[in-house]
């Protein structure tokens, strides 16, 4: 990873990012699409961001409605759908912009993000997978959106490569919990 001295300057302005989401037409108004962030370079493109010098990984941004969907939940989805031991890579994508990260907002999601990391830790160790987790928790960093060509990637490339493929354990009960 780059110290902050070392990373890429960046453009001076934010990238566009297109008015409708290309799968279901929604507006895609702040906070929803697919961007960069933990890194250091402002506003970074992906051929940026491919070069390591940013700091930055490649990040989903969910926003969802606790009344439809915990946060815990979206925690079993996170480490059940990817393999949280590849260090800076997933499948055969290798690079920092790969490495597995958990940016949350608040206190609390902070807390149950560590305790989930923690017991799923576990919960490989005792399935006999036991690398250790290399995904990175800590509080959400700027976000920056991605171009356009890579929001609903997978849409608008059907063939596209996706490598995430998971560690086939499942999350322990208490990750279930109410927040």
């Amino acid at each position: 990873m780059p110290a902050a001295s070392e990373a890429l300057p960046g453009p001076p302005q934010p990238l566009p990012v297109a008015e409708k989401h290309f799968v279901n037409g929604n507006r895609l108004a702040p906070p929803f699409p697919a961007g960069y962030a933990g890194g250091f370079t402002p506003n970074p493109t992906y051929p940026e961001v491919c070069t390591g010098q940013t700091g930055h990984t490649e990040v989903v941004r969910v926003v969802f409605d606790p009344e439809k969907i915990s946060y815990s939940e979206l925690l079993k989805a996170f480490w059940e759908s990817h393999d949280p031991t590849q260090g800076m890579r997933q499948g055969g994508d290798v690079g920092t912009q790969y490495r597995s990260a958990i940016h949350s907002i608040g206190d609390r999601q902070l807390e149950l993000a560590g305790q989930s990391k923690a017991a799923y830790q576990r919960a490989l160790a005792d399935a006999g997978r036991g690398g250790p987790i290399t995904t990175e928790v800590g509080p959400a960093p700027e976000f920056f959106y991605a171009e356009d060509y890579h929001q609903q990637y997978l849409a608008k490339n059907p063939d596209g490569y996706c490598g995430l493929g998971g560690t086939g354990v499942a999350c322990p009960a208490g990750l279930r919990t109410s927040a």
